[in-house]
């Protein structure tokens, strides 16, 4: 018998007993649609967590100075000038002053808005584009000018697309728009569209600050996160004498923690799940027992006439591959279901576009131990059907 003949008794075997195989197959259905789906969903947050990560800028280290009383402080100019001393690591920087207060346009009041003072290279860090106008330019920090940039929600919402010359008043005093930056989510009261730029200077004035505390310096390449940290934690420290006095954070390292959290979590949930796998095999083993016992008397006719023991090891070993391999198709296609459905639930409940996204390589990867499995475990039945006795088996009951 050629193996295209054992595939087809394997199907007419599995087809006689539908019920019984949909159940023996519920194991591996179940744990390749877990794997799947879990793996699947690990790549979504990982994908989500760099696009995030990357809109705020992987190659900004962000400063935030606490300071040691006033003998011990450090001012813009000095930043400024550990932005000269290594054009090796840095090739940007700007100061960052957050504003509270109301803002109104004409009499009604803008919410949720988040006001901040930064310089001229601030929108080539945090990468903004600007639909309209220009951004904070160098004249407007030396000169403290009342000029703002402002985000898409505010230009849409307020002044009909058409922001730019128009006028805002925060805290009771007047700004001129000169730009609007393009829209970065879903330009919503709460969006991050809802945000007005000052220059730092100016902010600084407005919201009584006397050091600024807060930086933003470019890296010449987030390759070099780890030295370009640990240079101006030097700096720094040469001026404090103690690292309590400043704290120094790299995005592209902290996106890189944060991704091998998410992989060693999505590891081991996708263990738990594949063990469902080996309960799957179980069941296959169990079945093919019985299948074994319901078919002693097959077993000794084939024997009988001149059915070797490898023809009809490689009978139920084929059987139990087959069995498996139909239940791994069939939890492939019940996990790319499920995944497509939660892409939806996620991206209507948290409002964040994660999609839960297998990799192929992950997809055959469970599938090839569903039907590894199914062999494994189909072996002890196969080996006792072709061990049996011949004159024992016609004689079975």
């Amino acid at each position: 018998m050629n193996v295209v003949q054992t595939f087809r008794l394997a199907f007419k075997s599995i087809m006689s007993n539908k019920a019984r195989s949909i159940l023996t197959m519920l194991g591996i259905i179940i744990g390749v649609a877990a794997v799947i789906i879990i793996v699947g969903l690990g790549n979504g947050l990982e994908k989500y967590m760099t696009e995030s990560f990357q809109r705020m800028g992987t190659n900004v280290l962000t400063v935030n100075v606490f300071g040691r009383g006033s003998t011990r402080s450090v001012s813009v100019d000095d930043m400024y000038k550990i932005l000269d001393k290594y054009p090796e690591y840095y090739e940007a920087m700007s100061p960052n002053v957050s504003v509270s207060g109301t803002v109104k346009v004409g009499t009604e009041e803008v919410s949720n808005t988040r006001i901040s003072g930064v310089s001229e290279e601030y929108a080539s860090l945090s990468r903004y584009e600007l639909s309209q106008g220009r951004f904070i330019r160098y004249a407007d920090c030396l000169m403290r000018s009342n000029a703002c940039v402002v985000g898409s929600y505010i230009a849409n919402e307020f002044f009909g697309g058409n922001a730019v010359g128009e006028r805002i008043k925060i805290n009771g005093v007047f700004y001129d728009i000169v730009g609007v930056i393009s829209e970065r989510s879903d330009s919503t009261e709460r969006s991050a569209d809802n945000s007005i730029f000052l220059p730092y200077s100016t902010a600084a004035k407005v919201s009584n600050t006397g050091n600024i505390g807060s930086y933003s310096f470019g890296m010449v390449s987030e390759n070099l996160a780890s030295e370009a940290r640990e240079t101006l934690e030097n700096e720094l420290f040469a001026v404090f004498g103690s690292t309590r006095a400043f704290f120094v954070t790299s995005m592209a390292e902290m996106l890189e923690t944060m991704t091998s959290m998410i992989n060693i979590v999505v590891m081991v949930l996708a263990v738990i799940a594949a063990i469902s796998l080996l309960v799957g095999g179980i069941g296959i083993m169990n079945i093919m027992l019985v299948s074994v016992s319901e078919r002693t008397r097959e077993i000794g006719i084939r024997k009988a006439l001149g059915a070797k023991k490898r023809h009809i090891l490689q009978q139920f070993i084929i059987e139990a591959g087959t069995t498996s391999s139909l239940g791994g198709v069939a939890g492939i296609a019940l996990g790319y279901a499920i995944s497509m459905v939660a892409t939806s639930v996620i991206s209507s409940m948290l409002e964040a576009s994660i999609t839960v996204a297998p990799t192929t390589f992950m997809v055959l990867l469970a599938f090839g131990i569903s039907v590894g499995i199914g062999i494994l475990f189909g072996f002890l039945p196969a080996r006792k059907a072709a061990r049996l006795n011949p004159i024992d088996a016609l004689r079975y009951e």
